[in-house]
């Protein structure tokens, strides 16, 4: 049995436990740590902008208005164009920061395209864990390009190598734990960083990511769009597309009209007839990753005037985007789908008789005949190995109408149990499904898991 202490003190207070006095010394000791912690922090808040300039490499470009309780700033870092080879020269990568304290997480935004510029935009991730944000512009998008394009340089590889360099220089301001994010081809990006370089970030978040192993068989995006949403609204697409190439003599004249008008052309693809038949043959997956059952309405009958065909057209297919001037700005999406990430050719059974392009879907059709494209099939099936195998703390949200979740990444048996690796699906959400719009247990599962890795939980 224990030993009571003797000998206790005036006021009941046992021999060797301390003092009043002691206690208030004690107390107002930790009081005096906790604010001179709090004033250390707040310097090095008010401090950031030359503790940013501080790192090797790294320029803060300008600092712009944000929101109350934050701060916000344009940056470049120095990269190698080679990291293999770092004296072969460097390039300048396009970033922006929103900073709220070095106290809090830092999540890793990954585009997987040019940089957006929006001062406001916080991902879901970052609005989950109530934390900074770097968002990073892809390697030979927008100005995050050498001078001379060594397209060889431009690998799944070298991009995540970025974002490793990039973590570990800020890793010396911003200490707490980091995730990383992204939707779509930036959700690809994060989960490729991760399996280059698994210990740079606590969790990964990878919205509509499509995993595409095997880029000789697109049959399960096929069976995919054969089966999503009511059947009536399938059938009203295929109607559309016939009537679009039924009528193309008058619809392509429109756009190839439009097209002079905006001082835009057709070189790269060929010309407005091969572009829009293009447009037409995507069109379901167009569809259905930004327009889904909510869209089954406004599909126009294969009577609807050229007027209200033409525009219907316009908007699902995004008409725009396959003329020179947008073409050439995504080369660099384009030269990757055609060397590593792949991308479905649409069999189109129902349009027999009305297509004039054999071979059109192929990348090649979006890539200059002077830039090389050699598939490496290798690539991705490395990539889904590693994730079913050995990727802990990850998370992937796919829409359940989104033609990219036709092939989407899996967890593993046991769906990634022991690894803290969970897929979810939201029900009738598309292409930018989100935590938010998941069912209530499986949001607060979510939720639950990123917010844990923000504490620094494994």
């Amino acid at each position: 049995m224990p030993v009571l202490l003797a000998g206790a003190g005036a006021g009941g207070v046992a021999a060797g436990a301390p003092s009043a006095a002691a206690a208030q010394r004690a107390t107002a000791s930790a009081g005096e740590a906790n604010r001179a912690a709090d004033e250390a922090h707040r310097d090095a808040d008010e401090g950031i902008r030359d503790r940013l300039a501080g790192i090797p490499g790294m320029r803060v470009l300008a600092e712009v208005p944000a929101a109350a309780g934050y701060r916000y700033f344009r940056l470049s870092y120095r990269q190698p164009i080679d990291h293999r080879h770092p004296e072969q020269g460097t390039f300048d990568q396009r970033l922006t920061l929103l900073h709220k304290s070095v106290q809090r997480p830092m999540v890793l935004y990954t585009t997987g395209y040019e940089l957006g510029d929006d001062p406001a935009f916080r991902s879901e991730p970052t609005q989950l864990v109530d934390g900074n944000q770097i968002s990073t512009e892809q390697r030979y998008f927008g100005t995050s390009r050498p001078r001379a394009l060594d397209w060889s340089k431009l690998d799944i590889w070298q991009a995540a190598s970025d974002h490793h360099r990039l973590v570990r220089a800020l890793k010396s301001v911003y200490r707490a734990p980091w995730i990383s994010t992204g939707g779509s081809k930036g959700g690809m990006a994060a989960v490729y960083h991760r399996r280059f370089y698994p210990d740079d970030v606590a969790g990964t978040v990878a919205y509509s990511a499509t995993n595409n192993t095997d880029d000789r068989d697109d049959s399960a995006w096929d069976a995919f769009l054969g089966r999503v949403g009511p059947a009536s609204c399938r059938a009203a697409l295929s109607g559309a597309q016939r009537a679009a190439l039924e009528r193309r003599t008058e619809l392509v004249a429109r756009y190839a009209r439009w097209a002079r008008e905006e001082g835009r052309g057709f070189d790269i693809i060929g010309s407005a007839d091969k572009a829009y038949e293009l447009a037409v043959l995507r069109l379901p997956m167009m569809f259905w990753m930004y327009q889904g059952s909510a869209g089954c309405e406004s599909v126009p009958r294969p009577d609807a005037s050229d007027d209200a065909l033409y525009g219907w057209l316009e908007k699902v297919t995004q008409l725009p985007v396959y003329t020179d001037r947008t073409v050439a700005s995504l080369t660099p999406y384009f030269y990757q789908l055609g060397t590593e990430l792949g991308y479905p050719h649409f069999a189109a059974p129902h349009l027999k008789g009305l297509l004039r392009y054999p071979g059109v879907q192929e990348m090649r059709t979006y890539v200059p005949r002077d830039i090389p494209l050699r598939f490496r099939p290798a690539a991705m099936p490395d990539i889904d190995r590693w994730v079913r195998q050995r990727g802990s703390r990850m998370l992937f949200v796919y829409g359940a109408e989104d033609p990219g979740r036709s092939e989407p990444f899996r967890v593993g048996e046991g769906g990634g149990a022991g690894r803290d690796a969970h897929v979810y699906v939201a029900p009738g959400g598309a292409h930018r499904a989100r935590i938010a719009m998941l069912d209530p247990a499986d949001a607060g599962q979510a939720t639950a898991a990123v917010r844990s890795w923000a504490r620094g939980g494994k």
